[in-house]
């Protein structure tokens, strides 16, 4: 068979083409260390790194999301330890308060401190979080939850949502907690009822928060508890005063009164103390929110005011506000530390995510390696046996080339 000198030309540079791509190709691979460096060099391995390589970037950006919330929590875990340590510092006046002993004077003192304290509260239920996102702002990071208006009134100005972030393929948590749950939803009295002294009582009864006995019979009615004094005998009735309610009177008129001696109907249960007066009454009705700033208000307000009656039926009037306030400290405290354990909670989710994740992004990782990248030394072998395939194929050409009819004439 007759073969053209451009024929053999045309094969020899298609075959140092060749030879030349696949080395540069190999030159490729070391370089970047990658095995697949276009879809062709392994369809199949290129679609597993593709599916791999977007379920890691998933994970890389749950994981920037589960920082988030963890800095956001954590954050708020701090300013929520100072506040429950300031509730227990206002409580702690609160009780030294009820000393019979205090003057008028130290009662200002007490006042005076918890006005600074009130304002420190305010300070803490404001707090951001460093970037300018206020912790307790509801879906309004942006917007301060609490202000002051101009008669000394703390009011709660956002919402009341929680900011929710992906931190996991099926999971979303809380950045954030309402301010309206932890300062401004707090139940008064014993969180059921609420027993109060009437400001006109001209007495000495003191009211306690008292208890539930039979849940199952509560009606969340309105009582009034009326004292009569007639011939040195105090008596007692209690009255339904909801609006349209049609059911008996709990306790008749006339009913004997004994200091400290329960007073029970319709599943619950208190008890005056002292001596009240003639027509002294108090009232029983259904806990509703009362902020925290509106206890520590009026406990400031009570220190302040004197009471024009003195003696023991100013000092049953305090006892009286005095009482409510450390009742809905308590219940204020208790409010925080039910944020707190949930915050625990978060935070303890998050440790366990974040581990989850980390071993997650080790596995993607690991295999990721074994499907895209090159083995070192098997590209360097191939490498040097292509660079002598490639110098071989150049040296035969050179020699083919060179043959000639006339050499031999």
């Amino acid at each position: 068979m007759r073969i053209s000198t451009s024929s053999i030309y045309n094969a020899n540079v298609r075959l140092l083409n060749q030879l030349q791509s696949q080395q540069l190709h190999t030159q490729q691979q070391i370089a970047t260390q990658r095995r697949i460096l276009t879809p062709a060099d392994d369809p199949i391995a290129a679609a597993r790194v593709l599916i791999l390589s977007q379920a890691d970037a998933t994970n890389s950006q749950f994981a920037i999301n589960r920082n988030t919330v963890q800095h956001s929590a954590s954050l708020s875990e701090t300013v929520l330890q100072s506040v429950t340590n300031l509730l227990q510092d206002v409580r702690t006046v609160a009780v030294n308060a009820g000393n019979g002993g205090l003057t008028s004077s130290d009662k200002q003192t007490l006042a005076t401190d918890l006005s600074g304290r009130l304002d420190e509260l305010l300070s803490l239920a404001n707090s951001t979080d460093g970037v300018g996102n206020f912790l307790f702002s509801g879906f309004q990071g942006r917007t301060q939850p609490f202000s002051k208006n101009s008669v000394g009134v703390i009011n709660y100005q956002t919402d009341g949502g929680q900011r929710l972030i992906q931190v996991d393929s099926s999971k979303q948590l809380a950045a954030n907690d309402s301010g309206a749950d932890i300062f401004m939803r707090v139940k008064n009295g014993n969180g059921t009822f609420l027993t109060q002294s009437a400001n006109t009582n001209t007495g000495g009864g003191i009211v306690n928060q008292g208890a539930i006995v039979d849940p199952a019979l509560l009606t969340g009615n309105n009582y009034e508890v009326t004292f009569t004094v007639a011939a040195g005998v105090t008596t007692y009735g209690v009255t339904n005063t909801t609006p349209g309610a049609s059911v008996p009177v709990p306790i008749a008129a006339g009913t004997p009164y004994v200091s400290e001696q329960a007073i029970s109907f319709d599943g619950l249960q208190f008890d005056v103390s002292g001596t009240p007066a003639n027509g002294d009454v108090f009232t029983v009705t259904p806990s509703t929110n009362e902020s925290i700033f509106e206890t520590i208000s009026g406990l400031i307000t009570a220190l302040r005011t004197p009471n024009p009656l003195g003696g023991a039926v100013a000092a049953a009037a305090f006892t009286n506000s005095n009482n409510h306030a450390i009742n809905s400290l308590d219940r204020g405290i208790d409010s925080v530390l039910t944020v707190r354990a949930s915050l625990g909670s978060r935070l303890r989710e998050l440790d366990a995510l974040q581990s989850t994740g980390a071993d997650m992004g080790l596995q993607f990782k690991q295999t990721l390696s074994q499907l895209q990248d090159v083995d070192l030394n098997k590209a360097i072998s191939d490498l040097t046996q292509q660079k002598i395939t490639l110098e071989a194929a150049q040296k035969s050409f050179l020699a083919v080339s060179g043959l000639s009819l006339f050499d031999f004439m």
